[in-house]
């Protein structure tokens, strides 16, 4: 006969898994976010005509924004929590609102091709804020929960379908953020070559 405290315990688990789940989700849609910010960075850099200021002050912030997102979400993936919960509960809603603004302020300049990246940074950044804002609802209300230990028998099969749907969404995401930075730009499908002995 199950006492209380057992039954209480049950839905553990299962809440277990689905942080592990979101957690996982979180750490496609950091390195998603923190790739595009990289290609935003690189395009500022290296865009055509004179070097201002203003332009090359959000190239630098890129960078380093988009470095600091990859250290943590590799941070994050490798100790199954992420650094620093408070600060960064408070920057992502800064970085959406920086991604905001480089939409609409590069609307009207020569770097206007860069709100597709700006977008999917965007897009992806709040990926990464509902998701660390579920997480730490979920261990709050759960402080005792089991580790990953207990997920790892429970729904296997179900994380792995989580992880490949999230990976899919993200991909989905990044991909045209990506395309539309300049490296995208001069990118060469597979199998094509331009210039060189092997144009026509």
């Amino acid at each position: 006969m199950m006492t209380s405290q057992a039954i209480a315990a049950a839905p553990a688990p299962q809440q277990t898994f689905r942080s592990d789940a979101v957690r996982l989700f979180a750490g496609f849609a950091g390195l998603g976010a923190a790739a595009v910010n990289l290609a935003v960075s690189s395009s500022l850099f290296a865009a055509a005509g004179p070097v201002l200021p203003g332009r090359v002050a959000g190239a630098a912030a890129a960078l380093v924004w988009g470095g600091v997102l990859l250290g943590w979400t590799i941070a994050g993936l490798s100790r199954n929590r992420f650094p620093l919960p408070r600060t960064f509960a408070a920057v992502l809603p800064a970085a959406a609102a920086a991604h905001v603004a480089a939409i609409t302020l590069g609307a009207g300049t020569g770097m206007a091709g860069l709100g597709i990246s700006h977008l999917a940074a965007l897009l992806l950044t709040l990926m990464v804020l509902a998701a660390t804002s579920w997480l730490r609802r979920s261990s709050q209300k759960l402080p005792g929960m089991p580790g990953r230990n207990a997920a790892a028998r429970l729904g296997a099969g179900q994380l792995l379908a989580a992880a490949f749907a999230g990976a899919l969404l993200v991909a989905a995401i990044t991909t045209p953020g990506l395309a539309a930075s300049t490296a995208g730009q001069f990118a060469v499908p597979h199998g094509e070559h331009t210039g060189g002995h092997h144009a026509p």
